[in-house]
């Protein structure tokens, strides 16, 4: 075997052998959130408006097809799977009528829902019903069920020790806050309003503890006032500071909770991205991350393409892989797979105390 052929066998065993490892150490992945890394659930509830399972979604995606994901291709919980070396975890509603779903839950489960929020009224509007926070604590409440009685107390506290459980939540309930709309409800003041969510957010993490959660992956939310949604708001074309000074005030909610758990829950493990510095380092330095276009949307119509959603009548950028956002709301898939290398093997300026390469390991 000439030196070269050597080489490159043993880096694809080499390769091999690491995914191996990874997901062995990794049986299960159950993901809790929003439309940042919804897989479909979205496509079960018949009252709602918020799916993306029409074009021009899913443009990018294997078959270019719409799967029911916010973004032109996979999204950041398909990256995450890859990187742990296991399947996407499914979308709970599509296992509600499986023959065999307790064998399927072993495999990981998704409960995330577009549009869902850390409060209850931010999943719930004319029609654009999601699964709310709680809900999705529930369904993960049923899949637990199963698994003891498929494996048993001990094998299946075991076995969701060694799961990763995947939180992504936030974003909506703050976009809600300071949606300009005359139809929207009341509003107290943002600090009691970024309160209300922490405190919240408290009781919804030790839930999913006490039902057998150890290793934690909790995404802060991101720098919400620069969507292109958000910059429509703002006659310079910037981003909306006072959204993205909200955003940060509850993602140090979020870090401060994470850090009080694991003081008082000693074999409880997390990591936290620090996704409102991420998404400002992709606009701030585009070139670092191949990005050229930060402020306009991909797909839409109008003023940075985020006047008309992403619809069938929108038209598209044939450059994807150039924005950061594929749509008013969402980032392109080029960003998610970006964000998915930076909180699994990332420094901690972005991720902490431990990326998720070192969480799992654990």
């Amino acid at each position: 075997m000439s030196q070269p052929l050597y080489v490159l066998c043993c880096f694809f065993s080499f390769s091999l052998l690491f995914i191996t490892t990874i997901s062995q150490a990794v049986p299960a992945a159950y993901v809790f959130g929003d439309s940042l890394v919804d897989v479909g659930n979205n496509n079960y509830l018949p009252l709602s408006l918020a799916k993306a399972n029409f074009p021009h979604n899913g443009v990018d995606y294997p078959g270019s097809k719409p799967t029911g994901r916010f973004s032109n291709g996979k999204n950041a919980a398909d990256f995450i799977a890859l990187k742990l070396g296991i399947p996407t975890s499914p979308p709970y509603l599509s296992l509600i009528a499986a023959p065999h779903k307790g064998e399927a839950y072993l495999k990981g489960v998704s409960f995330a829902s577009g549009g869902a929020g850390i409060l209850d009224e931010t999943s719930v509007g004319f029609l654009r019903r999601s699964i709310t926070f709680n809900q999705q604590i529930e369904y993960f409440s049923i899949v637990q069920g199963e698994l003891v009685q498929q494996l048993g107390n001990e094998a299946a506290r075991d076995y969701l020790s060694k799961s990763l459980f995947v939180i992504v939540i936030g974003s909506n309930d703050i976009l809600g806050y300071f949606d300009p709309s005359p139809t929207a409800p009341p509003k107290s003041n943002p600090q009691q309003f970024v309160n209300s969510l922490t405190l919240s957010l408290t009781g919804q993490l030790k839930k999913i503890y006490d039902l057998g959660a150890r290793k934690f992956f909790v995404a802060g939310v991101t720098a919400i006032g620069c969507c292109p949604s958000q910059r429509n708001q703002n006659k310079t074309g910037g981003c909306n500071e006072e959204a993205n000074y909200w955003s940060a005030k509850l993602s140090e909610g979020v870090k401060y909770i994470l850090q009080r758990m694991q003081s008082e829950l000693k074999d409880m493990k997390y990591s936290y991205s620090d996704t409102f510095g991420i998404l400002l380092q992709f606009i701030q330095k585009p070139s670092n991350y191949g990005f050229v276009e930060v402020a306009s949307a991909c797909c839409g119509l109008g003023k940075n393409n985020a006047e008309i959603p992403c619809l069938p009548i929108s038209q598209y950028c044939p450059n994807r892989r150039d924005h950061v956002f594929w749509d008013l709301y969402h980032p392109t898939e080029a960003a998610y797979s970006i964000f998915a290398d930076i909180i699994f093997d990332g420094p901690k300026q972005f991720v902490f105390p431990v990326n998720v390469k070192q969480l799992i390991t654990m």
